[in-house]
C-alpha cells in the first residue's frame, strides 16, 4: 500500500534529484523510497553486526566442562529435573 508523504526540500536538490530519476529511468518517488529502505536496513545490518561483535568478545570466555554436550542437552536435564523430579 503506497501512501503519500509531503517533503520540504531545497529547489535545487528537487531539481537535481529530478534529473537523477529521469536519467536513470525512476521515479523521484522510488528512488527516496529505495534510499528509506536502505537506511532501515543498514540499521539493521548495524544491529546485528554489534550483536556479533559482543559474542566474538565473549568467545573463549568461559570455560566449559569436559563433559559438556550442548546446552540443549543440559536445559532439556533441567526440565526433567524440575518438572519430574530426576
Amino acid at each position: 500500500m503506497n501512501t503519500k508523504l509531503t517533503l520540504s526540500v531545497n529547489q535545487i536538490v528537487i531539481e537535481e534529484a529530478k534529473k537523477y530519476a529521469k536519467s536513470s529511468g525512476k521515479s523521484l518517488s522510488s528512488i527516496v523510497e529505495e534510499y528509506l529502505k536502505s537506511l532501515a536496513l543498514k540499521e539493521e545490518t548495524n544491529k546485528k553486526e554489534s550483536s556479533l561483535k559482543i559474542v566474538r568478545e565473549l568467545k573463549g570466555s568461559i570455560k566449559l566442562p569436559d563433559d559438556f554436550t550442548s546446552y540443549k542437552e543440559i536445559l532439556q536435564g533441567a526440565r526433567l529435573e524440575k518438572y519430574l523430579g530426576k
